[in-house]
């Protein structure tokens, strides 16, 4: 009783601390499959076999009621601690390799994710690449922004010139 009171504990601080959560049905994957997937993820999420009742007792202990008809069957859950994006692209390409991982849903940003709203999640492109499409667009509009200040400059320049020239030749 003790060793699933702490279980449910740390489930639950689990559920708290992650930025989201991904619940999977692993069904005939081989140990060496779960460790191949593990390592996939490892850099932004934990990837933990779960207990389905104590799953249920620790989620509505963190609040998220999300799980409760999901948790049926073997259910693994990756804990997201990183980007979650990048954890939800890497599960949709093992799920691609390995077709008996299957998302069942999920929770992030206070919200349930049902699985078509985690493949598009997955779809999204990652923080680093968004962010340099925010920088590049960012220097685009400062390079406009110099360009326009310096036309009329470069006009006036031009303007002088051709007068210059036209004096010269009149004389």
């Amino acid at each position: 009783m003790a060793n699933k009171e702490a279980s449910v504990a740390e489930l639950t601080n689990l559920f708290e601390s992650s930025t989201a959560v991904l619940l999977t049905e692993y069904r005939g994957l081989t140990v060496a499959q779960l460790k191949q997937l593990r390592t996939s993820i490892r850099e932004d999420a934990s990837y933990a076999v779960v207990k389905n009742t104590l799953t249920k007792i620790a989620a509505n202990n963190a609040g998220i009621t999300a799980f409760d008809e999901d948790l049926k069957g073997p259910s693994a859950i990756a804990f997201v601690h990183g980007d979650p994006v990048a954890v939800a692209k890497a599960l949709r390409d093992f799920a691609k390799a390995n077709p008996l991982l299957v998302v069942k849903g999920g929770y992030f940003d206070g919200k349930p994710l049902t699985a078509e709203e985690v493949g598009k999640l997955a779809d999204l492109e990652s923080r680093e690449v968004l962010l340099a499409k925010l920088a590049g667009a960012f220097k685009a509009s400062l390079f406009g922004a110099a360009y326009l200040f310096n036309a009329p400059l470069s006009k006036a320049v031009r303007t002088v010139d051709a007068l210059r020239e036209k004096q010269e030749s009149a004389a």
